[in-house]
Order: structure tokens, then C-alpha cells, then sequence
């Protein structure tokens, strides 16, 4: 049974799969591609990727790192009790190979973490999103640099609004 990675109706997103099939894989590949990391880092820059809406078990990722050893994709340091992986040039060869896999698997990573991200938001700030989005894109005529500049300064007002209740938040939890 194929289930779907990512779905855009929130009403069944309890059951939509985060990554495709493979997708970890090609990821944690990738972020070994940028920078040698322990486990524990690569676990918490998925979920960067992810705005904290997902994070990888311990369980699913542990057994590809194991994997990308096995397979000789990287090689492992032991520094104070915690491994760290570094990509190889064997490594380095199968993420070159699998580029636009790796690409497809970031671009369906955005996706579906936009689309999650977006679910957890309160319906009435959806909604104005969406209203805003739109008439952004309608807005067919040449943008006058005073209407820019009010725009731009109510957006980034409405931006540290948003961050002061998320830090409100944060204190009261």
C-alpha cells in the first residue's frame, strides 16, 4: 500500500508521511555533504528544515548513518563518547550521482514542511495569508516606492508581533 508524502487537505494530515520514501536518506546525505556533523545535529537540522514541525527518531536515523558506513559513504570519528560522521569521497561520489534526487527530495522536504507549518496556523491566519498572498500576485501595476515602503514597514510590524507572542509564549510554557 503507497501512501501519499505529502498531502494539501489538513483535515487528513495525521496520516500524511512527512518525507517520501527515501527522502531521509538523501538528506541526511546531503547534510553530511555540507558539513561533517554527530547524529544528534543532523537529527536537529531535519527538523530546522522542518520549522519543528517534524523530527527524525533516533530510530530512523541511526540505522542509515550505519548504512552510509557500512557502504563506505562516510567515515566515522569518535570524539568524547559521540560519533561524527564525515562524507568520503566514495560519499561525495553518490550524493554527486543522486543530485537531482537529492534536489527533488529538498524541494518535497519545503513542500511538505510549508504545508505543515501552514496546518498548525489558526484558520483565520490562513485565511489572511492567503488574502495577502493574492493580492500581492494581482497587483498588476507598476509598485509606486512610497506604497513599497508602507507595505514593507506593516509586514515587518506584523513579523515582530508574531515573534513577541511566539516568545510570550515560549515564556509562559
Amino acid at each position: 500500500m503507497k501512501t501519499e508524502a505529502v498531502t494539501t487537505d489538513t483535515r487528513s494530515r495525521a496520516t500524511a508521511r512527512p518525507l517520501g520514501r527515501g527522502d531521509l536518506r538523501l538528506l541526511l546525505l546531503w547534510l553530511l555533504g555540507q558539513a561533517p556533523r554527530h547524529g544528534y545535529e543532523l537529527i536537529q537540522q531535519v527538523s530546522e528544515m522542518f520549522v519543528r514541525t517534524y523530527t527524525p527518531s533516533a530510530g530512523s536515523v541511526y540505522p542509515l548513518l550505519a548504512d552510509f558506513e557500512k557502504q563506505h559513504w562516510v567515515s566515522v570519528e569518535e570524539e568524547g563518547g559521540r560519533k561524527r560522521y564525515h562524507i568520503t569521497r566514495i560519499g561525495q561520489a553518490q550524493l554527486a550521482a543522486r543530485d537531482a534526487e537529492v534536489q527533488a527530495a529538498l524541494l518535497r522536504a519545503r513542500h511538505s514542511a510549508r504545508t505543515m507549518a501552514k496546518a498548525k496556523l489558526p484558520p483565520p491566519l490562513r485565511e489572511a495569508m492567503g488574502q495577502l498572498t493574492r493580492a500581492l500576485m494581482l497587483h498588476d501595476r507598476r509598485w509606486r516606492d512610497a506604497d513599497v515602503a508602507h507595505i514593507t514597514a506593516l509586514l515587518a510590524q506584523a513579523t515582530a508581533r508574531v515573534r513577541h507572542a511566539a516568545q510570550d509564549g515560549d515564556d509562559a510554557g
